[in-house]
């Protein structure tokens, strides 16, 4: 799940992808090879024409082989690779073009939907281009025929991977080196509405049927033990309700659900697409009003507006027999509706911290 974001004063840093420092790495070790020159700074283009300079940690040079490190910076973006090293072994080869290989740390695709075919390195479309066009340039450069064998690591790039979406999406080993524009927009969230189409793609892919977007582990496993879901058919969606389901108007499943704790169930049934805390609060107004038309008491409503929290307000619903929580779940049901017009099975729960069922909605177009 994305961290809490903390507070910022004054402008927000970007960063660099792992898809840009793989592309420095492998530029410092061509260098080093076909011309010789052992360079500690090394500058790139990205796609957009921005040229950023990058340090380069470790360089060494054995025999037709190179290998050279950069550190990760994602600026202010709560990347989970923020800080880590990324290495990259080159290696001389006589058959032309370049060939990517998974270091230890980077992951191995081993199921069908996503960009790279199963059995290839976890290395994404846009870095592979990028590298390859830098690669090829040093070659053109220093008169070099031969072609090259990229091999890309993360140092504990394993373990990081279990905060990621990459185990749940068949991305076995490690971590995946990413990038479309080689920048890290902070709070952009691209990243993760990233790994939400490319769940969305690989349940579609393998023929799935359901699938369930949660906002927690809570709501994971209520999930899968309530409708019996397999591991693909889970999509880590967090705050981002409006990310997935515009993904999915486009990408349909027959059946979609949402399991969410009640209080961003509330947030999206109240009209917010991101339900994250730094984007939206808790209306305690709509909750009352949402309160009345379930069936509570005006002394009850006013006691909800005046609530610390959403859950102490669907508790003083539970024990007062008023159902806020199914009534949260219509509301979230439509709002789905919205997103998705068509034929689709659609159902929403709100589910406790203790992963019991609190509200459910369910229509069949």
């Amino acid at each position: 799940m994305r961290p809490e974001t903390p507070e910022h004063n004054g402008p927000l840093r970007q960063g660099l992808s792992t898809g840009a420092c793989a592309t420095a790495a492998s530029v410092a070790a061509a260098r080093a090879l076909l011309a010789g020159v052992e360079e500690r700074c090394v500058s790139i283009r990205l796609p957009r024409g921005q040229e950023p300079a990058m340090t380069i940690e470790d360089l060494a040079v054995t025999g037709v082989a190179a290998t050279a490190g950069v550190i990760k910076d994602a600026g202010d973006d709560p990347d989970a690779t923020h800080g880590a090293r990324l290495w990259v072994r080159l290696e001389l080869g006589s058959e032309p073009g370049v060939r990517f290989h998974a270091g230890e740390g980077v992951g191995t695709v081993t199921r069908s939907g996503l960009p790279i075919a199963v059995g290839e390195a976890a290395i994404n479309p846009v870095p592979r281009r990028l590298i390859a066009e830098h690669l090829d340039s040093i070659a053109a450069d220093t008169a070099y025929e031969g072609g090259f064998d990229v091999t890309v690591g993360i140092d504990d790039g394993e373990a990081i991977a279990q905060r990621t979406m990459n185990p749940k999406l068949g991305i076995l080993g490690g971590l995946s080196v990413l990038g479309t524009t080689g920048i890290v927009r902070p709070f952009s969230c691209s990243a993760f509405i990233a790994s939400i189409h490319q769940s969305v793609d690989v349940a579609n892919a393998n023929g799935l049927t359901h699938i369930a977007g949660c906002t927690g582990g809570t709501s994971e496993t209520f999930a899968r033990s309530y409708f019996g879901l397999e591991e693909g058919a889970i999509v880590e969606m967090g705050d981002m309700f409006g990310a997935l389901l515009k993904y999915l108007k486009k990408y349909p499943l027959p059946r979609v659900t949402l399991a969410s704790g009640f209080g961003k169930l509330s947030k999206f049934a109240a009209g917010e697409p991101d339900t994250h805390s730094q984007r939206c609060a808790i209306d305690f107004d709509f909750l009352a009003d949402q309160a009345l038309a379930a069936g509570a008491g005006a002394d009850l409503a006013e006691w909800i507006r005046n609530a610390n929290t959403s859950i102490e307000a669907l508790e003083a619903c539970q024990q007062a027999g008023v159902p806020l929580g199914d009534r949260m779940a219509g509301l979230g049901l439509a709002r789905m509706r919205d997103y998705l017009p068509g034929e689709h099975h659609l159902t929403v729960c709100s589910v406790s911290r203790q992963g019991e069922l609190t509200g459910f909605a369910e229509e069949v177009a």
